[in-house]
């Protein structure tokens, strides 16, 4: 394959990029692709250095390291012709409170030297869903219309290439679940999206994921792959005393990791350490109603496991 193919079938690529605010290395030698209409999604919580990649590649901020492009187009030199072909949705609603649903919406497009009618296809799957409100003010949206309101915002220019930093970030499941859908829609009319996300649940909603944690990528594969690569047998552990449980398994030495997931703990064990020994022994210890099950183990048991060898 020559480069000019390389090149055509390669949405997003950066190369190098780091990233320092002052003592702070937000983002630190970089580098990975994203092909066209795929559906890429950086994993990893707070802080990790999402936000910042995402500035870089939207041409809102400068690299202190390395090279990047958009659907070709360089980062520092050809800003102007990435921002009129990538779409971004940031992390915080950034639209206009006192601009109704449709006066934000005809904004964004008159930015863009277009109309609502001229794209209403692209977003009509979206926008159909809040259309009933488009005289309310935006201010006065709930959390999952704020969201399809700015997602629609972030396509009326008909982008090729959508980022979407924690679009889903304190939205209730159902208008997460929705907003999923969305994209998997747009992913077939061969939209380019990279989205980040610090829940771990909507890995396996990717193409691909980069597990990320200070500024760093711990992995980069399919979700099915990295789940398929964690190398431990894994256990669910539940007492009565969930408090006591994990301090006294995080104090046995024949615990080689222990995490509090829900209503368990999940933990991996030396091999030559027996379960029912462990039973005994927490048992010894006080503990009642033990349960300690096999489990498979999930993207964020794999991103804890990738982040303890880091």
């Amino acid at each position: 394959m020559n480069n000019n193919q390389n090149i055509a079938e390669t949405a997003i690529s950066c190369s190098g990029i780091s990233k320092n605010y002052k003592k702070v290395e937000a983002v630190k030698d970089v580098s990975f692709e994203v092909s066209r209409g795929e559906i890429f999604g950086l994993i990893g919580p707070d802080g990790a250095g999402k936000t910042s990649l995402f500035r870089i590649l939207t041409t809102l901020i400068l690299a202190d390291n390395g090279t990047a492009t958009v659907n070709g187009f360089d980062v520092v030199k050809d800003y102007k012709k990435i921002r009129e072909c990538v779409g971004y949705m940031p992390g915080r609603f950034s639209l206009y409170q006192d601009l109704t649903v449709e006066e934000n919406l005809e904004f964004f497009a008159t930015v863009f030297n277009t109309t609502i009618e001229e794209n209403y296809e692209l977003i009509k799957d979206i926008y159909v869903q809040i259309e009933p409100f488009k005289t309310r003010r935006a201010g006065k949206l709930s959390g999952g219309m704020k969201q399809k309101l700015a997602l629609s915002c972030a396509l009326i220019h008909k982008p090729t290439v959508l980022f979407l930093d924690e679009p889903t970030t304190g939205v209730d499941p159902v208008s997460r679940k929705e907003f999923w859908g969305m994209l998997k829609n747009l992913k077939k009319q061969g939209i380019t999206i990279l989205v980040s996300t610090p829940y771990m649940d909507e890995a396996s909603l990717c193409d691909r994921i980069g597990l990320i944690q200070n500024g760093e990528f711990l992995k980069i594969d399919t979700p099915d792959n990295i789940i398929s690569q964690f190398a431990e047998n894994l256990w669910a552990a539940k007492s009565e005393n969930m408090h006591t449980l994990l301090g006294d398994l995080r104090a046995n030495e024949h615990i080689k990791s222990s995490f509090a997931f829900g209503d368990s703990i999940h933990i991996t064990i030396a091999e030559n350490y027996e379960v029912e020994k462990l039973i005994e022994e927490l048992k010894q210890k006080g503990h009642k109603k033990i349960s300690i099950k096999p489990i498979k183990p999930g993207i964020e048991d794999c991103f804890m496991e990738l982040s303890q060898s880091a």
